[in-house]
């Protein structure tokens, strides 16, 4: 039967108040074409007028395409639809342009005029929607090829093909999405999969397939979507391919095989379901897809896969817009009741039995619903409703994108907008197009919801968090920058590197569900963290480095409270993060909670490096396992600290052993390597001399090494026994930077601690080792009143012989040497001024320089033991100010009702406190930590309370209480003021004189 002219099957519009304007562009137009008589008799019907004012009017895409050329116009409203679009469409299969140029203006005037013989009959409903959608498919197939023979002939030309045309290539393009399943929607992307079989001839000698294939897409897609005076055919998307981040856009077939059954995602079985060899060599094709077949349509009821569908749509609906139904405003394929909750209860049904019903295979989506409901899984009432809010949603999005040519699916916010909308569906009353909208809403809404009605509900709390597929969600780009994430695009890119299984972790099909169930969590937890970025970036390392990542990532989706703790190690602090992704295996100690509640002693270290090393194979591999054993050790002291299993002085005082352990340890190996080849020095001891805070036994995650070597030997003594003999002070010297190189070089196992020997007799002039009467004659007659400050922190940690003994006498009797009271004020003041002149901190928080900070306390307490005062012993400052206080010797001042030791006591718990957990959690967030993570704040607040009640011997009075982080502070202010206002009584003169009248001084 003869079809009929579009002009004879045209359905009037609605008037718009647009319709004048447009007629007269076209009488413009037709001027300047010299096209007048033709469109006057077009416009003589006035049935035809009206309806092309209105339809151009409101659509200045369709005018644009109309006033291009009115003879163009004139055959569409002659024609009937369906002969011109497939005339339109056959002619470009013989078209043989001359060049690239001729080709890409010929595909883009048949793309006009498609675009304007469907938009016309669309709005006039002279095509049903299967005439509009299947059109415009098959002319995207068509565009394909043409554009495919015309690469093949110019390679031809070039001698690099020597193949047939596309049909024959061995080159498949999979049309995907709506194209696949022959539903093009009016202005919509194409989604492609490119592939190649590697064992069709074609390439010509010497021409690499890959390579070729390649640049053949590239070129493909270009010549498509580059836009010129004539516009555009297609948008391409080519994200679909398997790990289109790291893959090329043409793949070979037993690539993209392996890939989908090793590691392919249930979102991309569901999009291969309308997977279709659309142009090229359609046999390679289908014979992929069918190979392809038991990876999609799996023969057992994948509910699995389903939950995993769903919850992807559920994610979709938290961003914002999406979640209610409405009609100003509302996305039309992503918004509830929306065309993509139709699609997915088709193809959720599909996933579920199409596997063992291949009836239920097909591509289009209202075939699909047909067959659900003659199949008995939905009811014919359900399927007919679906249909009929299937076929009005894609009209209203058709007519959405007929306005300007754009792919949006949402609605208008203004009221003016929605009403364009309403005219060209064919209602006058704006009233009467949101009724029947928000009818065919409200009803897939809900049928949607019934078929998911056991579905977990999901975590709004958050926003928008989608990693499917190969772009970026601007709704989740959203969430993560509100969530703290500088970086959002960062966040994404890793999780869908995850998710495409590009780490041995990840490969697994089990890992990556794990994986998924967790990942808001994770982020939720990261956002807690001073960094959330670096934290983030720590956590990818680990996984980059586990071998396997079921385990842990089943661990962490049941146990909430381990996710929070390894989002604070991997946030907190920087060292114990980068432990963690160099030795993943170290998360262990996460896992363990009886290893969190063991003591950490030096007995304790010392039996576990010496196991360490029982099987080292050479002394570069013992070195290597102690500096393991320390990078370790440091994890679990710093991960007890951050639990809350282990306070401020405690991990002062573990941090000490370790380092003790680790030097003993280094220094005999050391030592006996050294000595393998110089032999010994008869009667030669050693002794290591620990200063600083590593004598107080106040060591921090990141503290270095404050030692001094001193060394004896037989006074007859003249060079070593060995091989290569060396005189006695160039043998100290030499072991001295061995063992220093031994502690502080980085290696592959980075370094055990940095070493500072400069509080040797004098500093950096005086030799690396110091022999023991040098040290004597030096501590007794040469010292500076600062050098003795230093020695109240001395410590023997190692010692041969009687050495250690004759050092510790020396210190003790130094120590104890009267000194004239006022000059050593006078040095003490003078040196913490120089001190503060050129390192004095501003903020509270530079608590070591603050003006208050830990360094006064520190020389409050070495003055004490330097005047006689207190007795001589190498602890923290509270311990020397807890002892006066203890015996009852109280400094008089204005300290108040706790006294002077007290307060000076308190103030050196709370700041030694702190200072453990700024080191932890890293340079950046210690520098201001009032602006910080609420992770971060919490730690510091447990750290400081801890601190608070032992100080009150576990009897904390309520008006000290901490309750939040601004009480941190006020207190912290207030410990630093009265500290600041002690040391200028006790130390300066003119704070210090009535004191020194009262003690009789």
């Amino acid at each position: 039967m003869t079809q009929k002219a579009l002009r004879q099957r045209i359905k009037p519009l609605p008037p718009s108040p647009e319709a004048e304007k447009a007629l007269e562009r076209l009488a413009h137009a037709a001027g300047r074409q010299e096209k007048g008589a033709a469109l006057q008799a077009l416009l003589a019907d006035d049935a035809l007028k009206a309806f092309l004012g209105t339809s151009l009017g409101d659509c200045p895409y369709l005018l644009d395409l109309a006033a291009k050329d009115i003879d163009r116009l004139a055959e569409i409203i002659g024609a009937a639809p369906e002969a011109l679009l497939q005339e339109t469409t056959a002619a470009l299969a013989d078209l043989e342009p001359a060049d690239e140029k001729a080709l890409m203006a010929a595909l883009r005037q048949a793309k006009q005029k498609v675009a304007l013989t469907l938009g016309l009959a669309d709005l006039g409903g002279a095509l049903e929607l299967e005439g509009v959608v299947g059109a415009l498919s098959d002319f995207a197939d068509q565009a394909i090829d043409t554009a495919l023979a015309f690469l093949l002939r110019e390679a031809e030309r070039q001698g690099k093909w020597q193949g047939g045309g596309p049909r024959d290539c061995g080159l498949v393009v999979l049309a995907m999405g709506k194209q696949g399943a022959h539903e093009l929607n009016y202005s919509s992307d194409i989604d492609l999969i490119v592939l190649f079989d590697p064992q069709t001839p074609g390439p010509a000698e010497g021409v690499e397939r890959s390579v070729f294939w390649v640049r053949i897409v590239r070129r493909l897609v270009w010549l498509l979507q580059e836009r010129t005076a004539d516009g555009y055919v297609f948008r391409v998307d080519l994200r679909l391919r398997p790990d289109p981040g790291a893959t090329p856009v043409a793949l070979s077939i037993p690539g993209a095989l392996s890939y989908y059954e090793s590691m392919g995602q249930n979102w991309e079985r569901a999009a291969l379901i309308k997977a279709r060899p659309a142009a090229g060599d359609r046999r390679v094709g289908e014979d992929f897809l069918r190979e392809l077949g038991p990876y999609i349509w799996r023969k057992h009821l994948d509910f699995a896969a389903i939950a995993d569908i769903h919850s992807i749509k559920r994610q979709v609906h938290i961003h914002r817009g999406h979640a209610k139904v409405r009609v100003a405003g509302h996305d039309l394929k992503r918004g509830r009741g929306g065309i993509r909750d139709i699609e997915l209860f088709a193809q959720t049904q599909q996933l579920i039995a199409g596997g063992r019903d291949a009836d239920l295979r097909g591509l289009r989506t209202r075939d699909v619903l047909a067959k659900l409901a003659e199949k008995g899984w939905v009811t014919g009432e359900e399927a007919a409703e679906l249909d009929r809010a299937y076929v009005f949603l894609r009209g209203v999005e058709h007519r959405l994108q007929m306005v300007r040519d754009e792919q949006t699916q949402t609605l208008p916010q203004e009221k003016e907008g929605l009403q364009r909308i309403a005219r060209l569906c064919g209602f006058a009353e704006l009233e009467d197009f949101e009724t029947e909208l928000l009818k065919h809403l409200n009803a897939v809404a809900a049928r949607y919801q019934e078929l998911f009605e056991e579905a977990a509900p999901l975590s709004t709390e958050l926003g928008n968090l989608v990693f499917t597929g190969g772009d970026d969600d601007p709704g989740t780009l959203e969430t993560l920058s509100h969530l703290g994430f500088r970086q959002p695009g960062n966040v994404t890119e890793t999780v869908r590197a995850w998710h495409f299984g590009r780490y041995q972790a990840t490969r697994s099909t089990t890992a990556r569900e794990r994986l998924t169930e967790f990942t808001p969590a994770l982020l939720a937890a990261l956002a807690e963290t001073p960094d959330p970025d670096a934290a983030f970036r720590a956590f990818d390392a680990v996984v980059r480095k586990l071998p396997a990542g079921v385990p842990l990532f089943s661990l962490l989706a049941a146990n909430p409270g381990l996710l929070e703790l390894l989002a604070l190690v991997l946030g907190a602090s920087p060292m114990l993060a980068e432990t963690l992704a160099k030795r993943p295996h170290v998360i262990d100690i996460l896992t363990d909670p009886e290893l969190l509640a063991e003591p950490i002693g030096r007995k304790v270290l010392d039996e576990q490096l010496r196991t360490s090393l029982a099987d080292a194979r050479s002394y570069e591999d013992r070195l290597d396992r102690a500096r393991i054993f320390a990078r370790e050790m440091r994890f679990l002291i710093g991960v007890k600290v951050l639990a809350g299993a282990m306070d401020a002085p405690e991990a002062g005082s573990a941090f000490a052993d370790l380092a003790e352990t680790v030097i003993t340890e280094l220094f005999v190996a050391t030592r006996r390597e050294f000595a393998r080849r110089h032999g010994e020095v008869p009667g030669g001891d050693v002794a290591l001399l620990a200063m600083g805070r590593l004598g107080s036994r106040e060591m921090t995650a990141t503290s270095d090494l404050d030692l001094i070597v001193v060394y004896d030997f037989a006074a007859d003594a003249k060079e070593s026994d060995g091989e290569k003999p060396l005189a006695p002070s160039q043998y100290y010297t030499r072991l001295t930077q061995r063992f220093v190189t031994a502690l502080s070089a980085q290696t592959a196992e980075g370094a055990a601690y940095e070493v500072d020997l400069r509080l040797r007799p004098s500093g950096r002039a005086g030799p690396l080792a110091t022999p023991f009467s040098g040290f004597e004659r030096y501590q007794r007659e040469e010292a500076w009143t600062w050098e003795h400050m230093a020695l109240c922190r001395a410590r023997c940690i190692f010692a041969e012989g009687d050495l250690g003994t004759r050092v510790e006498t020396v210190i003790s009797e130094v120590l104890a040497t009267r000194r004239e009271d006022e000059k050593l004020k006078d040095d003490i003041a003078s040196m913490y001024d120089r001190v503060q002149a050129a390192k004095g901190g501003t903020s509270r928080w530079q608590l070591k320089t603050v003006p208050g900070g830990l360094t006064a306390l520190e020389f409050l307490a070495q003055y004490l033991i330097l005047a006689g005062r207190a007795a001589p012993q190498p602890a923290p400052p509270h311990r020397i100010f807890e002892s006066l206080h203890d015996a009852g010797d109280e400094e008089r001042g204005n300290a108040g009702e706790d006294g002077t030791w007290k307060v000076l006591a308190k103030a050196s718990r709370l700041q030694a406190a702190l200072l453990q957990g700024l080191r932890l959690i890293g340079e950046d967030a210690a520098r201001d930590p009032d602006a910080t993570a609420e992770g971060t704040k919490r730690l510091l607040l447990r750290l400081a309370t801890q601190a608070e009640i032992v100080a009150e011997a576990g009897d904390l009075p309520p008006s000290q209480v901490m309750s939040d982080f601004d009480g941190l502070i006020a207190r912290l202010d207030q410990a630093q003021a009265e500290v600041h206002k002690i040391f200028d009584e006790i130390l300066r003169r003119e704070g210090s004189q009535a004191a020194d009248e009262g003690d009789g001084a």
